[in-house]
């Protein structure tokens, strides 16, 4: 969205195509995953836990880009632009921001133990 509120691509380098910014989005969600998936197993998830989800997130992104982007025949310094361009910018802090929020919203539903709701006539009430 910011990148169409701002009429600006997030990778506007030439030679690059698209692959680097979806792979970068995948591996951002591989490595948030990889940090809030043990953490929600815990019996009280902390957390503290959102903030290293966020920093994953974000370091996940801004590694699949610098990958992805030398495999796809770019040279390392111009990857390298990518990623400090990325890193300074609005598209990391922005992955960063959405895998800090969407993961203090798991570990709050955990800390509550929520249950789905019920109808009525689906609870058990053994008193008539």
């Amino acid at each position: 969205m910011m990148s169409l509120a701002t009429d600006t691509d997030v990778i506007d380098t030439p030679g690059l195509s698209v692959v680097p910014g979806v792979v970068g989005i995948l591996s951002s969600v591989a490595g948030f995953a990889a940090v809030l998936g043990p953490a929600l197993r815990a019996p009280h998830p902390s957390f503290f836990a959102a903030l290293w989800a966020a920093l994953a997130a974000a370091l996940a992104y801004l590694a699949g880009v610098w990958i992805s982007a030398l495999v796809s025949g770019a040279d390392p310094a111009l990857a390298a632009s990518v990623i400090g361009r990325l890193a300074v910018g609005w598209a990391a802090p922005v992955v960063a921001t959405a895998a800090f929020i969407a993961a203090w919203g798991a570990i709050a539903v955990m800390r509550t133990r929520a249950r789905p709701p019920r109808w009525p006539w689906e609870r058990n009430d053994t008193e008539d």
